[in-house]
């Protein structure tokens, strides 16, 4: 099932991206997406940089017939492969979302471009469940899961730009 999703951002691309590759946004960003714990690691090779969080995330969103073979959380590993900037100014990355031990796939990309008020941040990408009978709901749970994250981000990346400058 198919994902898309767009943030408007009032700050430059390498602004928004120095604000994507803080440990202690993310941190946040997924306390407030509902996480029970998490962790952030950054790692840098010149101005690309990655970025994999580990969270433990609740099961109450999954449908209550799959709930009881998942237990009350999912271990939860997201990897943001970001590139160094383009010509233009624009940002890519890949990313891609694994679900320990339960056959969901999320893989998909972002883009940072530069826009006249800022830039904008854009999601798309596909999510994947391979369980019979119930892998369309269970993708369809997984979307909007993608949706709730990004608002959480949309609302915490506008506090913390305001905060920086």
């Amino acid at each position: 099932m198919r994902f898309a999703a767009t943030i408007a951002y009032p700050a430059d691309v390498e602004t928004v991206a120095a604000m994507l590759a803080n440990e202690e946004f993310v941190t946040r960003k997924m306390s407030a997406a509902g996480a029970l714990r998490s962790s952030c690691d950054v790692a840098r090779d010149g101005a690309a940089f990655t970025v994999t969080t580990r969270a433990d995330m609740p099961t109450t969103k999954i449908p209550s017939a799959f709930r009881s073979f998942v237990g009350e959380s999912l271990e939860v590993t997201m990897v943001e492969a970001w590139g160094g900037p383009a010509a233009d100014g624009s940002r890519t990355s890949t990313l891609t979302l694994e679900i320990n031990g339960v056959p969901v796939r999320v893989r998909g990309g972002q883009r940072l471009v530069p826009t006249p008020q800022g830039c904008e941040e854009t999601y798309e990408g596909d999510v994947t469940a391979s369980v019979p009978l119930m892998g369309r709901k269970i993708e369809r749970t997984a979307v909007g899961t993608v949706d709730d994250v990004v608002a959480v981000e949309r609302r915490l990346g506008l506090e913390h730009l305001a905060k920086t400058s």
